[in-house]
């Protein structure tokens, strides 16, 4: 008799990164450091410098996703953490935000003028799509309600899946994974979840789901999906375990002295990228929303410096201009322009 794959539910209470009721990281991540308090928080938080968004609208390039095809591995950034993966005709679409804003309520934190150049309509048929956590900026149910009818199955951290049933799912095609976990995605491609070190929650709750970063093998290359996650020893561990990687997709922005532990800075984005022994680093997390203080572009300026320093390669397009690995790595700073 065949035995019953475990219930979700009881995938969580016997997961070893579930306790005490919630979702833990590898090592202690308080939300803020001890000498800030969440007043300070708060107040900052109503008192962003006006730098913060762009004085224009930021450019963009426009693809036509839908005849997209290359033999080798094309990125198209969206702004934020939102883009598209194609190799030889199968379409990853990873954390796609496009309904204008991060927030539960339409009118807060607004896409920056030009950001929104893409929408649900423009997208390709999508073989598999990637959800690395619940947040708003990063799950978007307005956004995957209209992409339901074009995405075949979902991947996601375990307890992310109740966020997708009412807006995503159909005949159970989500897959749910635990840090460390490997499944096949297709013939040729395989996904493993692996740790990052941040939180999760929509609304007051903290950490009922988990939040992760992926290793993406697709048709013999190896590309990380970095998610969101403040710096620490997992970036070494996974590269370890599983590099060198060809691409590094990691996040570079909302950073800020009041949460170091949960969101990385610039110079901690290289290092991550040099721990993980990738040789190409795709910043991405910055370019459409103001989560922080920090002027907009100031994760493009310091990260490039910093990735220039370290001999680490990196590559920065537009919103919506391909990045061909091997063949056509943009490296214009164009956010000096705007």
């Amino acid at each position: 008799m065949q035995r019953k794959s475990p219930s979700i539910k009881e995938r969580i209470q016997q997961s070893q990164n579930f306790r005490d009721g919630v979702f833990q990281n590898l090592s202690f991540t308080p939300m803020k450091p001890d000498d800030v308090t969440y007043y300070q928080m708060l107040k900052e938080t109503f008192q962003r410098p006006a730098d913060v968004r762009p004085p224009a609208p930021l450019p963009s390039e426009k693809t036509d996703l839908k005849h997209l095809y290359s033999e080798k591995p094309v990125v198209v950034w969206f702004g934020h953490s939102s883009y598209l993966l194609h190799v030889k005709g199968f379409n990853i679409l990873v954390d796609p935000v496009f309904s204008g804003s991060a927030s539960p309520m339409s009118f807060m934190i607004k896409a920056f003028p030009g950001a929104d150049a893409y929408t649900p309509a423009d997208m390709p048929e999508i073989d598999a799509m990637i959800i690395t956590h619940n947040h708003y900026d990063h799950l978007d149910k307005k956004t995957l309600t209209r992409l339901k009818p074009h995405t075949k199955r979902i991947f996601t951290s375990l307890g992310v899946g109740r966020d997708l049933q009412s807006c995503l799912a159909t005949d159970n095609n989500i897959t749910e994974l635990d840090w460390w976990e490997t499944t096949p995605v297709a013939p040729g491609v395989e996904l493993t979840a692996t740790p990052a070190r941040h939180f999760s929650g929509r609304g007051l709750k903290r950490g009922g789901s988990l939040w992760s970063s992926f290793v993406l093998d697709i048709f013999g290359h190896r590309i990380f999906i970095g998610g969101d996650s403040g710096y620490d020893t997992h970036f070494k561990a996974i590269g370890d375990k599983y590099g060198p990687f060809e691409l590094a997709i990691l996040e570079c922005g909302q950073y800020n002295d009041n949460w170091p532990f949960i969101h990385m800075k610039p110079e901690e984005t290289v290092q991550a990228a040099i721990d993980l022994q990738a040789s190409l680093l795709l910043p991405v997390h910055w370019a459409k929303f103001a989560l922080a203080n920090h002027a907009w572009n100031d994760s493009a300026k310091r990260v490039t410096a910093s990735a220039t320093q370290c001999g680490l390669p990196v590559t920065t397009p537009k919103i919506g201009e391909p990045v061909v690995l091997g063949e056509h790595l943009p490296q214009e700073h164009w956010w000096e322009n705007v």
